[in-house]
């Protein structure tokens, strides 16, 4: 594993996972960034994993970290792997979440499925060991996986009450 832990270092947190699978429409309003208007605005995903599937019309863009935005070119029968802000929490920032955002070029309505997958509501999201050191100490405090996730909700949801 590119963690070099060993092989079943998750399966604790992952009993009862968590997972929603979403069906988005996009309409055909087309996106202009420099009035800004978006299909969906940039965002990266709150949780461990998304994994995605589209139909043929493009859209989708990711950030790089040289802050240039690409196209992610639709492709039959593929799936478009999204890493969270969790994941981004427990390696330390060695695994970096995606910025994403979606533009509507082409005048056309979008769909697009995507799938989350996150640990259980319980489990402790606390720095892979081999991702902190002396020289690398931990960014983030331990959190418990559904107060991360809430907490990200709370702070893009102002009316969202628990």
């Amino acid at each position: 594993m590119a963690l070099g832990e060993a092989a079943g270092f998750f399966d604790k947190s992952f009993s009862d996972p968590l997972s929603a699978l979403r069906l988005l429409h996009y309409n055909t309003t087309q996106s202009s960034p420099e009035e800004g208007v978006y299909a969906c605005g940039e965002h990266t995903d709150y949780g461990m994993l998304t994994l995605l599937t589209t139909d043929k019309v493009p859209g989708l863009q990711i950030k790089l970290q040289s802050g240039e935005w690409v196209d992610v070119p639709p492709m039959d029968g593929a799936f478009i792997v999204n890493l969270g802000d969790m994941l981004e929490r427990w390696s330390n920032d060695l695994f970096r979440s995606t910025p994403h955002r979606v533009l509507n070029t082409t005048g056309q309505h979008r769909y697009s499925v995507p799938f989350f997958f996150e640990p259980d509501f319980d489990a402790m999201v606390t720095c892979i060991p081999s991702c902190c050191s002396d020289s690398r100490p931990s960014r983030y405090p331990p959190i418990q996986s559904g107060m991360h996730l809430l907490n990200k909700y709370r702070q893009t949801h102002s009316d969202f009450k628990q």
